[in-house]
């Protein structure tokens, strides 16, 4: 064993640092902890903006402005507001364009704190909530049910009125269960039909092959060895006629060039004469001269 009392005091000592560094690290994140949990509650402190008045009223801004953009007849009624902010607001109004269900024109308007000048940010058609989502399914026959039944009062008003029944080839042409049966079965015998008839054109098909092939007697054979026979022949002849002609040709170009070889030579021999006349001609002069 070892005796403590001559272990040096440095090393007794050592240990109690780590010790400390750890009690600061567990304490540290508990500050920070409580920091975090008591920002959220200093927002949620905070007032919600209230409508400016002012903004509220200012209806006649909102619509010329809208006026720059759409017709004032595709403007209805007031139809609320949000508050976007402090001293900013948006108003919305109904829409009376066709096609845009649940949509609102909508003019996002603001001012200064200390000005009652109202200034007109946005002015445009929004959705509004679950305008663009599509709406509920509705079965067929329910939605059948409920034309049929419009198209029914419809009738009856008229009749009511003495003026006559409207036309409505819809209702009139809507299949039963017994149109339908029938036009079931009226397609299954077609089918039927279409099938027997190609079944019989396949028995006619087979039937003639068979008859062609017992009528190739062996007089065709020896037809047929004929035929190819003189097919040969032509053939045969017209390679020897074409090579006849490309002799022939060949033949026209060297009787071309010979002609041509002759030409060179009798204007050779021009030119030979020519130069004898010259020659006596030189010579007559000199002698001339001597004289």
């Amino acid at each position: 064993m070892t005796d403590e009392s001559n272990v040096p005091d440095e090393l007794t000592d050592a240990p109690a640092e780590p010790a400390a560094a750890t009690t600061d690290a567990v304490t540290e994140p508990a500050e920070a902890t409580t920091e975090a949990v008591t920002e959220p509650a200093a927002a949620d402190e905070r007032p919600a903006p209230v409508a400016d008045e002012v903004l509220l009223n200012a209806v006649d801004v909102a619509r010329a402005a809208l006026a720059e953009i759409t017709a004032p007849a595709s403007v209805g009624k007031p139809a609320g507001h949000i508050v976007e902010g402090e001293k900013l607001l948006s108003l919305l109004f109904e829409n009376r364009l066709p096609g845009y269900p649940g949509w609102f024109w909508t003019v996002s308007l603001s001012r200064e704190p200390d000005s009652g000048e109202v200034n007109v940010l946005e002015a445009e058609l929004m959705p509004g909530e679950g305008a663009l989502l599509a709406p509920d399914w509705v079965p067929w026959a329910d939605r059948l049910a409920e034309y049929q039944a419009q198209k029914k009062a419809e009738r009856e008003a008229a009749a009511a009125a003495g003026q006559p029944e409207p036309e409505d080839e819809f209702v009139t042409d809507v299949d039963t269960d017994e149109d339908e049966d029938a036009d079931e079965e009226a397609d299954e015998d077609e089918l039927d039909d279409d099938e027997e008839e190609l079944d019989e054109s396949d028995e006619d098909a087979d039937d003639l092959e068979i008859a062609d092939l017992h009528d190739f007697d062996d007089d065709d054979a020896a037809d047929v060895d004929e035929l190819e026979a003189s097919e040969l022949q032509g053939a045969e002849e017209a390679a020897l006629a074409e090579e006849d002609d490309e002799d022939d040709d060949s033949d026209d170009d060297s009787d071309e060039e010979d002609d041509d070889s002759d030409e060179d030579d009798d204007s050779d021999e021009e030119d030979d004469d020519s130069d004898e006349d010259d020659d006596a001609d030189s010579e007559e002069d000199a002698d001339a001269e001597e004289e």
